[in-house]
């Protein structure tokens, strides 16, 4: 009979639920915290030249608001750790702001429309 193969049970030490919690915890990289701090300072300076090279108009809001929306999933993805959440989580957080901001664009659709029509009409 070999030595080597042995019939025996092999007893794993027994870890306590902390222990086994630990294990189980996910660390990510300083080094990407360090990078999307960089990218939200780029990002902000962007946001700054805006204003400092006077863009009037829908030029300026468009830069804004893209440059707000990014940071800001920057931030929600990273910071908040939602890059790592399951994708029912992370639509059930994003979702609902997601349908707000389209009927807030629906409406500004129309509040522009009837604004028009009584232009045309009332005048």
């Amino acid at each position: 009979m070999d030595v080597t193969q042995s019939h025996e049970p092999v007893h794993q030490p027994v870890q306590e639920p902390q222990a086994q919690a630990h294990q189980q915890h996910q660390q990510h990289p300083i080094g990407l915290y360090v990078k999307v701090w960089i990218a939200l300072f780029v990002l902000s300076t962007m946001s700054y030249l805006v204003d400092y090279y006077q863009f009037h108009g829908l030029l300026r809001w468009g830069l804004i608001i893209m440059l707000m929306l990014i940071k800001a999933g920057l931030i929600v993805a990273v910071f908040m750790h939602m890059a790592w959440e399951r994708l029912a989580l992370a639509c059930a957080i994003l979702l609902p702001p997601l349908c707000l901001l389209v009927l807030v664009a629906l409406m500004a659709i129309e509040a522009d429309q009837m604004l028009l029509t009584h232009g045309l009409f009332f005048r």
